[in-house]
């Protein structure tokens, strides 16, 4: 399935309630192989997906900026770590470091690529965090994410399909 990003959020909350259940099961009893099994998955997925045709992650979230982000992004655009802080950065209700604003400030929205890409934060690099080790912590991330990445809906239903759950 190749959910288009109009009607992914609806499609993903009629799944919310099926996902939170089955990731409740495969928590109780997660696969030791599982971590291969998202890994093999992810590439297939993403064999086939092609970001830049989409970057809803890009126009509607924003990652988490770690202190290393924030330095590596701040030398790399010649400013000063408190100067990037107060122009891009705020503090979230979680107290972690978010763009002030979406999209993000450095999506170039007519070709969907980034002008910091080649250092850009570590959560944009992992996004959607589906070829992670140890898989099964991120079950509620990657239940959100499914609202936002078309790639990682797609993921999740291939997953309930290759380990079904009883």
């Amino acid at each position: 399935m190749n959910p288009s990003l109009e009607n992914l959020p609806r499609l993903a909350k009629e799944k919310q309630r099926e996902n939170k259940k089955y990731f409740a099961k495969l928590k109780k009893r997660t696969p030791k192989n599982l971590d291969y099994v998202m890994q093999d998955l992810h590439e297939e997925e993403f064999s086939r997906t092609d970001c830049l045709t989409c970057a809803n992650c890009c126009k509607t979230t924003s990652p988490i900026f770690t202190d290393k982000d924030i330095e590596r992004i701040s030398k790399f655009l010649k400013m000063k770590v408190s100067d990037f802080t107060d122009t891009y950065l705020q503090r979230d209700s979680d107290d972690f470091m978010v763009l002030k604003s979406a999209p993000c400030t450095f999506l170039n929205e007519a070709d969907n690529t980034c002008f910091i890409y080649d250092v850009r934060p570590k959560a944009c690099a992992e996004y959607p965090h589906t070829n992670r080790r140890k898989f099964i912590q991120l079950a509620n991330l990657t239940i959100k994410n499914t609202e936002i990445c078309p790639a990682t809906y797609n993921i999740i239903e291939a997953l309930k399909k290759k380990l079904p759950v009883s």
